[in-house]
């Protein structure tokens, strides 16, 4: 359904769209050269219109609709341009699942590239970023547009050459950590990134909602203190819940009880466990959250005797990430694992404050209307639903639910059978790999075949294939979580990826068995099979090769398009793909993604949760009200229950967790703001830096500003000879204070500027002597060496302060705004620091050159 503002957002653009299919009839006569003119054209338009893209909005979206055409034998749905104009005025087109976002974000792409900016579409990760970019290269090859591309394994000497390029392919993750790199870059030459203009965000709401609770880090490694993690590990086995400590699952996070502090310091032989100067409080609320919030399978796997974290949002591992504060560190010692060695935060940056910094941004997602507000307050970007190209006429029944998990199971593992009989494709969502895990041996036991896709490498290697299977007749699938898998499950089969995964496999390969078999072996005569199986054995040309691959991937697309087509027919009189949730996720979005797999494109389609008392989120937030309803009731156990006052129980419970979260990312949102006020000006202090030929101008600066602070001590200290001989020495002035007795302040600022610029000269013609250009090299590296050093330790500061400010709140005061003037105060401190620092080292070196 649309709101209000929705349609009237979307009425207004019916004229707009008229002229751009009106344009796109008149390119279709036109050449291919004549269609790689336009971009030229369009540039040459845009300049002359002060660059106003809006201008030319309607000969480059109907460009691009032609070059799409062309490339891909496509006609974008006027929906798809629509939702291209939306993410122009840097809003979010909500699109449901199988709508075609990807070719909706390649029109406003492509009119802000002609700018020459720079633009960015950002993914979620490297399979999708890799997808869309081969995608987006093969159409705007008709538009002479260069498409760039860069995954965790893009090398540091190409990223440079990718960001150039007219539009960048890139994972939330790989744009900030390289924009943190360049921010701690030594050399202008090492800067990879160009200044942000425009970006277009997949899944926004995943990278702006979900991501956006933990900050991007970049840490550097200190000490190891493994036997700290290990002793913590050993007393927290000790430890009781209820009676040494208390959890609350709401917020995850573990309080110790009088009893468990006494019991602590006793096996420590410790007087105060909050002693500041006693580390184990840390460690030891660490060993307690990995061994009861952080569970192994759900939270984790292990994989290579390493902890490797699994993200809560869409099932996947993510390599190379670990979490912070000890955490980590912790969850090996539980699994008796190496323990690494603890990161010290070198520089960060909160996705909040990355994305603020493009010129304008944009967002597409199947789901973003319950977060409208959050977009709205903090990326100042509406949500516009855009409608489906054909009506949904997905079922979503309402939810079943049982009094304990045992039988919920036994229930789902029924339907799957049912569907599997009758043949109707099924997939079930689960929200963790021991759940997913679970279902599988129930399933096997009552023989029926599936599918499962977790984050275990032995599955996760399988991924396309097994969504590729998800819509084919009898196909059960189990899925942990579903959200950006990127790729939607087409009823009947989809015939273009089959076709590609099977020459694929067997062509570059060198597999031996043969996907689909049995079929192949109906489509293929013999010597077309062997080829397949021996291609890279027999001894073909690569012209023989070619052809033939052509040939049987013709032959092959003909064959299963018409197999699937019939298999699709069947499937829709069956009703459709069937979804089965198996629990209430935190987020309504995550639950919606999931529905959101079926009913594609108009196609019929049906969803439902089976539901447990015992379920987090009932247990958690449903509160005593669903328990006393089921009381009431007095129902047996393999009985479900449907009742509207449980649906809205659960939709408050969802609510309240949103809401929850919202105010972590409000609060992390408004403390991190502080600190990236203060980033911006470090950032672009180095910047300057490393931009500049002639850094003497800043290092007079530095020291000119020291002067000022000093002399305004030396004034409010009456006076007092200390200050004067401290400004001597810091500046290495040889000048007696007796020569500064009688001089008003004003005097003493002109002499000792004049001191400094004659004591500075000298320097400067001492080091040239030894090394021509010496003495700039020097100056750029004390003044980038000391601004890192000091921002690193400013940033720990900061952490600190954060973490203990929360308590000026039992004294009546406001945190944030405790945090903010103390967070002042330490910055200038810093900035004094490096100011006093840069000086006394240039000013005191005496470097003897070897020949």
């Amino acid at each position: 359904m649309i709101n209000i503002f929705s349609y009237n957002s979307i009425n207004k653009h019916k004229g707009t769209l008229k002229r751009i299919n009106e344009k796109y009839g008149s390119l279709k006569n036109c050449s291919n050269s004549e269609l790689t003119e336009q971009t030229q054209i369009l540039k040459i338009k845009l300049k002359q219109a002060n660059f106003e893209t809006d201008t030319i909005l309607v000969e480059a979206f109907a460009t691009v609709k032609e070059a799409i055409f062309r490339a891909l034998g496509m006609t974008l749905f006027d929906v798809q341009i629509l939702g291209g104009i939306i993410l122009n005025n840097a809003n979010i087109a909500e699109m449901k699942t199988g709508e075609g976002k990807t070719l909706a974000a390649l029109l406003p792409a492509y009119l802000h590239c002609l700018k020459e900016e720079g633009v960015h579409v950002v993914t979620v990760n490297d399979y999708l970023a890799k997808r869309d970019a081969n995608l987006a290269q093969t159409v705007f090859s008709y538009v002479n547009i260069k498409v760039g591309l860069i995954t965790q394994n893009t090398s540091s000497s190409k990223r440079k050459k990718e960001y150039s390029s007219d539009i960048t392919y890139i994972t939330n993750s790989e744009l900030g950590f390289d924009y943190l790199k360049d921010n701690m870059a030594v050399h202008k030459d090492d800067i990879i990134q160009r200044k942000f203009y425009y970006a277009i965000i997949d899944e926004v709401d995943s990278i702006l909602i979900d991501e956006a609770r933990t900050p991007l880090v970049i840490s550097g490694i200190t000490e190891v203190k493994g036997q700290l993690y290990a002793e913590a590990k050993d007393l927290s086995l000790l430890l009781k819940n209820t009676i040494h400590y208390k959890i609350d699952e709401k917020y995850k996070s573990i309080i110790l009880t009088e009893t468990g502090i006494t019991f602590c310091e006793k096996i420590l032989s410790i007087n105060n466990l909050y002693d500041t100067n006693s580390p184990w409080i840390r460690y030891i609320i660490n060993g307690l959250k990995a061994k009861e919030l952080f569970l192994q399978n759900k939270d984790y796997i292990i994989k290579n005797d390493k902890v490797i974290i699994v993200d809560e949002f869409t099932g996947r591992i993510m390599e190379g990430r670990r979490w912070s504060d000890g955490l980590h560190q912790s969850i090996e010692a539980k699994e008796s694992l190496k323990i690494e060695a603890e990161n010290k935060t070198l520089a960060s940056i909160t996705y909040q404050n990355l994305f603020l910094l493009y010129n304008r941004i944009a967002g597409m997602t199947g789901t973003a209307k319950t977060e409208e507000n959050e977009f709205m307050n903090i990326y100042n970007m509406n949500v516009i639903n855009i409608p489906t190209n054909k009506k949904c006429i997905r079922r979503d029944l309402s939810d079943l639910v049982y009094k304990d998990e045992q039988n919920k199971w036994k229930a789902i593992a029924k339907e799957c059978l049912d569907m599997y009989t009758i043949g109707r494709p099924t997939l079930i969502g689960t929200t963790s790999i021991s759940k997913s895990e679970l279902l599988s041996k129930m399933l096997t036991e009552i023989n029926v075949p599936h599918n499962l896709l977790n984050a275990k490498p032995e599955n996760v290697s399988k991924e396309a294939e097994i969504i590729l299977q998800a819509g084919k007749k009898n196909s059960i699938t189990i899925s942990t979580n579903m959200a950006g898998r990127g790729t939607d499950i087409i009823l009947g089969g989809n015939p273009e990826k089959v076709v590609s995964l099977i020459v694929q496999n067997y062509a570059y390969n060198n597999s031996v068995k043969l996907i689909d078999e049995d079929n192949l072996e109906k489509i293929l005569n013999t010597d077309e099979i062997r080829f397949l199986r021996y291609v890279n054995k027999l001894n073909f040309s690569e012209n023989e090769k070619n052809l033939n691959l052509k040939k049987i991937n013709s032959k092959l697309l003909k064959n299963y398009e018409k197999l699937f087509q019939k298999e699709r027919k069947e499937i829709l009189e069956l009703g459709g793909l069937y979804v089965i949730g198996t629990e209430r996720h935190e987020s309504r979005r995550i639950d919606n993604q999931l529905r959101g797999r079926s009913g594609r494109q108009g196609d019929k389609g049906r969803s439902r949760f089976f539901l447990s008392l015992q379920d987090n989120l009932f247990r958690i937030f449903g509160g005593n009200n669903i328990e006393n309803l089921i009381k009431r009731l007095n129902i047996n156990d393999t009985t479900p229950i449907e009742s509207l006052m449980l649906t809205k129980s659960l939709n408050s419970a969802q609510q309240k967790v949103e809401a929850y979260f919202y105010d972590i990312r409000k609060q992390l949102y408004e403390y991190d703001e502080v600190i990236n006020n203060q980033r911006k000006a470090i950032y672009n202090e180095r910047k300057k830096i490393l931009k500049s030929n002639f850094t003497k101008d800043c290092i007079l600066e530095y020291a000119e500003y020291t002067i000022e602070e000093m002399l305004k001590i030396y004034a409010k200290t009456h006076r007092e000879d200390r200050i004067l001989k401290k400004i001597t020495k810091l500046l290495n002035i040889k000048s007696d204070i007796k020569n500064f007795s009688g001089m008003q302040i004003n005097e003493m600022k002109y002499y000792l500027h004049e001191q400094l610029r004659i004591s500075y000269d000298l320097k400067e013609i001492y080091l040239e002597q030894l090394r021509p250009g010496l003495i700039r090299q020097l100056e750029k590296y004390y003044l980038l060496q000391q601004i890192d050093q000091a921002w690193q330790e400013h940033i720990e500061k900061m952490n600190l302060l954060k973490e203990y400010i929360g308590w000026r709140s039992y004294g009546q005061q406001d945190p944030l705004i405790e945090y903010k003037n103390e967070a002042f105060h330490l910055f200038i401190n810093m900035i004094t620091y490096i100011r006093q620092t840069v000086i006394y080292l240039i000013m005191r070196s005496r470097l003897i050159i070897d020949i």
